[in-house]
């Protein structure tokens, strides 16, 4: 597979990454070890470089995962993980910390649990509105001269937290949501990542699997999903975002490819610097999304898209109200 640098940072990573979050948590019962390790080398196997998890995802399971698959061929891999959140005796998130002593001390436990001496991307979880951003920024650069973490990098920022912090400790890469069916970032965020040349990583870059065409308005998900809490997942919002999905599978029909990799081409025709991080918990699913990475849009297919998108209003936030304060800050 191809590599991007993200930004002018020097950190050479693989055009499409895996983000390992769905393995642990989020939609449904966790992946067995054994077969999210089996997931997780076989994308190595076929050039995946990029790694992401966090904390947040289990919490911890997802790490000592992530440490476990990828130790054989460690030295061969860029490992990003995200620091942010305190958890109460259940595992519940129990509301931000970005504290430079909170930060330093999950810098050490990520350590052990990634079984490295190193954290190649180190990502503030979500800005702590508590917690100046060059506080954060500072904490991590005194990681990275003492070489416990190798880059920094923030999640959801907004422009101006996003210069501020770049002040203090160059940031690297920026992680947000990003797709076809999410494109806000393009209004504000993707000029500032270029002028400061700074890399970006969209996760969710399929829409939570929607674009994927594998989601229509009579899907049930599992109780411990928590698509089902977004409303963009409503019933009435999947019916009205079909437009959405059959204009991916007229194009990829077209392209000999299939919608979720369409969906990921488009990302990876945005910008160099766009390094897109799509989950799976399927192995067929997984060797599509790489795929994606051979798909060429050129500029009548993207033309084609835009205009297409132009006539389509996608329905539903994308965060139910009480998430929906913590991003872009």
């Amino acid at each position: 597979m191809q590599k991007r640098e993200l930004g002018k940072s020097g950190l050479q990573v693989s055009a499409i990454g895996l983000g390992c979050m769905g393995l642990s948590y989020g939609y449904g019962p966790a992946t067995s070890i054994e077969e999210a390790i089996a997931l997780i080398r076989r994308a190595f196997e076929h050039g995946v470089t990029f790694f992401d998890t966090a904390e947040a995802y289990g919490p911890y399971k997802n790490e000592e995962l992530l440490g476990e698959a990828l130790a054989p061929f460690r030295d061969e891999v860029v490992i990003a993980t995200k620091f942010g959140f305190n958890f109460d005796a259940n595992g519940g998130q129990s509301g931000m910390n970005s504290r430079p002593e909170q930060i330093r001390a999950v810098a050490d436990q990520a350590l052990k649990r990634l079984k490295t001496d190193v954290i190649d991307l180190f990502y503030q979880h979500r800005v702590d509105p508590n917690v100046p951003i060059e506080d954060v920024a500072g904490t991590v650069k005194a990681l990275i001269t003492e070489g416990k973490v190798r880059h920094f990098g923030l999640s959801e920022a907004g422009a101006q937290t996003i210069r501020r912090a770049h002040a203090v400790q160059p940031v690297t890469a920026l992680q947000s949501e990003y797709s076809l069916w999410w494109r806000e970032p393009e209004q504000e965020i993707l000029p500032v990542l270029q002028e400061l040349g700074i890399g970006f990583v969209p996760f969710s870059p399929l829409g939570k699997g929607f674009l994927t065409g594998a989601i229509n308005e009579t899907t049930t998900f599992d109780s411990k999903d928590f698509r089902n809490i977004v409303p963009r997942f409503s019933q009435e919002a999947r019916k009205a975002n079909q437009a959405l999905v059959d204009l991916l599978a007229e194009i990829a029909k077209r392209k000999q490819a299939t919608s979720a990799q369409i969906a990921l081409a488009w990302l990876l025709a945005q910008k160099p610097w766009i390094v897109p991080i799509p989950g799976t918990t399927k192995l067929h699913r997984l060797e599509e999304n790489i795929r994606a990475a051979e798909v060429e849009l050129t500029a009548n297919d993207l033309a084609s898209i835009e205009s297409a998108l132009t006539t389509i209003k996608v329905e539903g936030d994308r965060y139910p109200a009480h998430l929906q304060a913590r991003v872009n800050r």
